[in-house]
């Protein structure tokens, strides 16, 4: 044991001497050598080792999971016995890590832990960012008061205080959250409304009204998304509506101090053609739908991660919005039965579906009204689509591959791996990029809403069978496009979705090598692909229309 030990600590020591010391600890790290975290915790505390390792060292501790965890309280659990900065590291770490902390130990590191900005730490003062999200996530309610007094600080992290109530739940800071509202901007005015959205408290919802009627144009998203998630009540805003459009359209929804949700309505339907159709839903329950993600703890983003979620519980993580970062779909977990039981209420339409008409989408409407509220285009498709099952094969990593040939040594690619973004499941692929697109490549992927496990072959042998003699049954993909230019460089497309019924369908036309008819319904507003969401879509259709 006590070789080993030694082993390990000197591995560890050349990792932090190498010349890249992340890829040599990263390297380390997937080694997973036994007592990793207990090494690192001890040249954490040792005298003779470089106190610039610290970083490197926590870091480490971070990646290595319930390990790491353990060193990591037992670093935190001596408030002093560490550098001002080191112990601002630790917390920062076990923010990152979700930890919860002792409130007595939070209240120790309050009276030890400086502001970021150099200030003092003193009693009653400002406290520093990383106490105030350690304090948000210990889910203690005698910390509330202390958080609940920087509200009044200008000076001090005033969101990152406001979003530590609201993970607390500390309704009793409601009004004041709420009250303080104008007095924010930018970042700290999007932290104040997500703090409402946490706490969940409806006291919140006369004040965001009244703040709604006078905020500024750039502070409209964020009191009606609060004002949504409060309330229940969706309205429908107008299709593209943009900066002060869509401010005057925000306003007038909600000027009538109606807060109640109404029944869901499918209307403004619009065949144009047997492939092709636009409708809204007007008061969407939102079962089915892409949603921001609760602000992860230590942030400086209130809204950033989406999922796509089905009744609030999340199936994939879908990332940013921001356009130069990668697109990555990561399966969190699958949706309870019932999710499958609302997508198999449109399935005997579904048989022998050759064209579009209004009347399906009536008939349709009950399901069609469990989407979130908005603007959206119903696709019949031929897509040729094949089966991936090795990450290899997913166009996650084969766009990455062949952007790294084209781009040699300069490539923002290099030593790209096909697990760096496969998306944690079997899926169903287009066999090529779409063709005739403005933007060079457009990529297609349908994931699954149910364990690829749960397939029955024999149906799937079934379908086959139905297919080989002519027959075309459709499933149903929720899905979107999504424009992007990673590192501000490449641009790229994707058309993205999640099967919503027929799986084995699916399944059945790929073994087959049949174009598979697919019913596509895709919506066009704000947080999905808005601007190049229509022409996308325009350039699937005009590629695999169904013809009828």
């Amino acid at each position: 044991m006590g070789d080993h030990h030694d082993t390990v600590r000197t591995r560890l020591r050349a990792a932090l001497r190498a010349d890249d010391q992340w890829t040599a600890l990263e390297e380390l790290s997937a080694d997973r050598p036994d007592r990793l975290a207990e090494t690192a915790e001890e040249l954490y505390r040792s005298d003779t080792e470089p106190a610039t390792f610290r970083p490197y060292l926590t870091w480490l501790l971070r990646i290595l999971g319930d390990p790491g965890d353990a060193a990591l309280l037992r670093l935190l659990a001596e408030p002093t016995a560490f550098a001002a900065a080191d112990r601002r590291d630790l917390l920062s770490t076990a923010v990152s890590r979700e930890l919860r902390l002792p409130a007595p130990l939070l209240h120790a590191y309050a009276e030890t832990v400086p502001p970021s900005d150099g200030g003092d730490a003193r009693p009653g003062g400002t406290l520093a960012p990383e106490l105030v999200d350690a304090m948000g996530l210990s889910g203690d309610p005698s910390l509330a008061p202390r958080l609940g007094a920087l509200l009044e600080d200008p000076a001090a992290p005033r969101g990152r205080a406001a979003l530590a109530l609201g993970r607390l739940g500390a309704r009793e800071w409601t009004v004041q959250i709420a009250e303080r509202l104008p007095e924010t901007t930018g970042l700290e005015h999007t932290a104040f409304a997500v703090a409402l959205e946490l706490m969940g408290d409806p006291a919140a919802v006369p004040h965001l009204l009244r703040w709604l009627a006078d905020s500024g144009e750039e502070r409209v998203f964020d009191v009606h998304h609060a004002l949504v998630r409060l309330t229940g009540r969706d309205p429908l805003l107008p299709e593209g509506a943009r900066g002060a459009v869509y401010a005057a359209a925000v306003r007038a929804a909600w000027a009538d101090g109606r807060t109640e949700p109404a029944p869901a309505e499918v209307r403004d339907i619009v065949v144009e053609s047997g492939a092709w159709a636009r409708f809204s839903v007007d008061g969407g329950a939102g079962r089915i739908r892409v949603a921001y993600d609760p602000p992860s703890p230590g942030s400086s983003w209130p809204r950033w991660g989406r999922s796509l979620t089905f009744d609030r519980k999340p199936l994939y993580g879908v990332g940013s919005i921001c356009d130069t970062c990668e697109l990555g779909l990561t399966l969190l977990d699958w949706p309870d039965d019932e999710a499958a039981r609302i997508a198999a209420r449109m399935r005997e339409r579904l048989a022998g579906l050759d064209r579009l008409d209004a009347g399906l989408l009536v008939a349709w409407g009950p399901v069609l009204g469990e989407l979130k509220t908005g603007h959206y285009r119903a696709l019949l498709l031929d897509l040729p689509l094949e089966r991936v099952t090795e990450p290899a094969r997913s166009w996650w990593y084969r766009r990455a591959a062949d952007r790294e040939a084209e781009d040699g040594d300069d490539s923002a690619y290099a030593g790209w791996r096909p697990e760096d973004s496969w998306p944690g499941v079997a899926h169903f692929q287009l066999t090529a990029p779409v063709p005739g697109g403005r933007v060079p490549c457009t990529y297609g992927a349908f994931l699954p809403s149910q364990p690829p496990e749960a397939l029955d072959p024999a149906t799937v042998a079934r379908h086959g069978a139905a297919i080989a003699a002519g027959e075309r049954p459709a499933a149903v993909v929720l899905g979107w496009i999504d424009d992007r230019s990673p590192e501000a460089r490449d641009e790229e497309r994707w058309l993205v979705g999640t099967v919503l019924d027929g799986h084995h369908r699916l399944a059945a036309y790929a073994a087959a090598g049949v174009p598979a008819r697919v019913l596509l319904i895709a919506r066009v507003d704000e947080g999905c692909g808005a601007d190049g969401g229509r022409e996308g879509l325009a350039e699937v259709a005009a590629a695999y229309g169904c013809q009828g």
